[in-house]
């Protein structure tokens, strides 16, 4: 499998990219992605997303740890799912209290995606907004902008919780899937264009295939859209995309 990934701050943001982007081996057997975007209304809304990036990196960490001592331990999808964003709210409660932060100090969306790279089997979940494409087919998670946050569930009960999360999608191949914040919808024209043609942002980025073969195709298509097309991103984007290699 290839990963491919890239993030880029909007052209309406001036100070920081808001948005956030994690890659890494979840022990053994499996791949974990998230793309986090942190509320531009909150508080310092890009420090929510990348403190939940640094977190998880804690918890792919600990649990390379926990399978050199145990390599016979399952990699159950779901399963793992569940220890890792249970983990992470622990942490960002944690957190919150050592650092006395307040929640608006705490507000990111986040899709997270795991994949057993053996089975191909996987699963992604998103809270709040964002974008994933699974083998073609697409999923828009749009919550009216009034969208949904880690940080508003460090208080409750973490089983009620997770059951009531519905913005899940399960796979059992991997042949071309992306995840990515919202920032995907908000291409607009505002650089002098050299093609007059029309041009679908979201297909170019997350199922073209031109610079496959380059481990910056994603960054390469940017600079296109902006170069070719005039267009760039409004809203901070980020995207991970993972194709499978013949």
């Amino acid at each position: 499998m290839n990963i491919y990934s890239t993030i880029r701050i909007g052209d309406y943001h001036q100070n920081n990219c808001e948005d956030h982007l994690y890659i890494n081996e979840y022990g053994k057997n499996m791949i974990l992605c998230a793309v986090m975007d942190g509320c531009t209304t909150a508080l310092e809304s890009h420090f929510a997303s990348t403190l939940v990036g640094k977190i998880l990196k804690k918890i792919c960490i600990e649990k390379g740890y926990k399978d050199f001592v145990d390599p016979e331990s399952l990699d159950d999808i779901d399963e793992s799912l569940k220890s890792i964003l249970k983990n992470l709210l622990v942490e960002l409660k944690n957190i919150k209290n050592a650092l006395m932060l307040d929640t608006k100090e705490l507000l990111t969306t986040m899709l997270i995606m795991l994949i057993n790279k053996k089975s191909e089997e996987g699963i992604i979940l998103a809270i709040g907004d964002g974008f994933a494409i699974v083998n073609g087919k697409k999923y828009e998670f749009d919550q009216d902008n009034k969208p949904d946050y880690l940080g508003f569930h460090l208080s409750e009960d973490f089983e009620k919780l997770y059951d009531s999360l519905e913005q899940k999608i399960k796979f059992n191949k991997v042949h071309d899937i992306s995840i990515a914040t919202d920032g995907i919808f908000t291409f607009e024209k505002l650089k002098p264009a050299k093609s007059k043609e029309a041009i679908d942002t979201i297909d170019f980025l997350t199922i073209e295939n031109t610079d496959q073969g380059k481990g910056e195709m994603l960054h390469i298509k940017l600079k296109k859209l902006e170069h070719n097309y005039g267009l760039v991103p409004t809203d901070d984007l980020s995207i991970v995309r993972i194709i499978k290699t013949e």
